[in-house]
């Protein structure tokens, strides 16, 4: 759809030369003699841009540009103003206008400003749409799981997200402990500002402190030129130092002082930065262990602890199992484009019952593995790993956890079977199970059944 542009000039001439231009360059224009026609206008329809004279009757440019700032209007302004005016067009720039151009108006000038703020206005919308998307996929609420455990961290994020305080994530590798880190950045104030993720395990010793703090050309060998470092380069937002543990010692110190004094000093100078950031640490080793050991400084941990947020094992959230795995079945069959109904119940059972070391990043690998090779209506042992297919228990009934865990789990599993059985038939479903029809779907909903 053409942008639609408004050129309020009180001069009837120029008025109908930029109209003329604009328009054969298929943008859409209307036209204002002046600035109170076009503040009614503003009101009434709302317009990409608007390019204004500064001098006119009833209202100058210049009220109109303070009415638009008023309104909060999403509308780009050119300024046209005389040459001995440049005074008059710095302060209209300072008022929120994006542009100005002197008189006479040279029309290439013009169409070549009104193309570059219209394509800087389509990338900060498409920016913008680009962090709602990170927010809604990195929201805590996209954290599959409906067990206490889960629940428990649910409330955590709520309660910490829009503080700054220090968090420690810990946890096995694979329990999602970036996850829960990225869901405490896009819950917060700091949500449109860079969200920087450091493996402190993944870069050699002697790069990691230019990594971090950034360096002076010249500092080391090899330092050809000046870098700025993740502190930096996180200004305003959030960095999540990963693995954590594996931190020099000597570099402790450095992050202690960043972390406290809000100041930093890059390699190979003596300048002091001040620091704008959010720390977010994770660890999958006991630190308490590494103080004791002295492989981790106990200033630090105790500054890094503030919020402390474990994630659970799979082993501590087994009911989540079968929402994990739907949750990834749903990703992978849309990535893949393939008509999977959903995992049958020997599969499921097979999953239930798998000693899970690698935790949900396992889990997910699997699961995308067996989309791959399935190209029947449900996932079967056949489509799971070899390993898994040694797996695979009687299909008898075997309580674990609570009695009213055990007894969901059961009713899942009958009516999950019964409506495969019934190819999805509700009706049919309901009348094996001799159960009303309302009944079954009031258990489909606490069981979260989604067929």
């Amino acid at each position: 759809m053409a942008e639609k542009i408004l050129v309020v000039d009180d001069e009837h001439i120029i008025r109908e030369s930029l109209s003329y231009i604009l328009k054969k360059e298929n943008y859409e224009v209307d036209e204002a003699s002046n600035g109170r026609i076009a503040f009614n206008m503003l009101k009434e329809s709302s317009y990409d841009l608007v390019i204004t004279d500064i001098e006119m009757p009833e209202m100058k440019g210049i009220e109109l540009l303070d009415e638009i700032k008023k309104m909060n209007l999403e509308t780009n302004t050119i300024i046209v103003t005389a040459y001995g005016s440049m005074e008059t067009a710095i302060a209209a720039l300072r008022s929120g206008a994006s542009d100005y151009i002197l008189k006479p108006v040279e029309f290439d000038e013009l169409l070549i400003k009104v193309k570059k703020l219209f394509e800087v206005r389509d990338l900060h919308l498409e920016n913008r749409i680009l962090r709602k998307e990170l927010q809604r996929e990195y929201d805590y609420n996209n954290i599959v799981g409906k067990s206490p455990a889960i629940m428990q961290i649910f409330e955590m994020i709520k309660a910490v997200a829009d503080t700054d305080s220090t968090v420690l994530i810990s946890g096995n590798s694979g329990t999602g402990k970036e996850l829960v880190a990225r869901a405490l950045h896009y819950n917060s104030k700091r949500a449109n500002k860079p969200f920087i993720a450091l493996n402190c395990g993944a870069i050699s010793e002697n790069l990691i402190e230019s990594e971090l703090f950034g360096h002076k050309k010249g500092a080391f060998t090899g330092a050809i030129t000046d870098k700025e470092g993740f502190i930096k380069a996180a200004g305003g937002g959030t960095l999540f130092l990963d693995e954590i543990s594996e931190m020099p010692p000597q570099l402790q110190v450095k992050l202690l002082r960043a972390i406290q004094e809000k100041e930093y000093t890059p390699v190979g100078t003596t300048i002091t930065l001040p620091v704008n950031v959010r720390f977010i640490a994770s660890t999958n080793r006991n630190l308490t262990d590494y103080v004791s050991q002295g492989k981790f400084r106990e200033d630090l941990y105790y500054r890094l602890n503030v919020v402390d947020i474990h994630l659970p094992s799979l082993k501590e959230r087994d009911g989540d199992i079968p929402l994990l795995a739907d949750h990834f079945l749903d990703k992978y069959r849309k990535q893949m484009n393939k008509n999977i109904k959903g995992i049958s119940n020997d599969a499921m059972r097979s999953l239930m019952n798998h000693d899970w070391k690698g935790e949900i990043r396992e889990m997910e690998n699997v699961i995308e593995r067996s989309v791959i090779f399935c190209n029947e209506d449900f996932i079967k042992v056949k489509h799971l790993p070899v390993q898994f297919q040694s797996e695979v228990q009687p299909t008898e009934f075997l309580p674990s956890g609570s009695l009213d865990e055990s007894v969901k789990r059961f009713e899942r599993d009958i009516i999950t079977r019964a409506l495969e059985a019934n190819e999805f038939n509700k009706e049919k479903t309901a009348d094996e199970l001799q159960v009303g029809l309302s009944t079954l779907y009031r258990k489909m909903k606490e069981l979260d059944i989604q067929v």
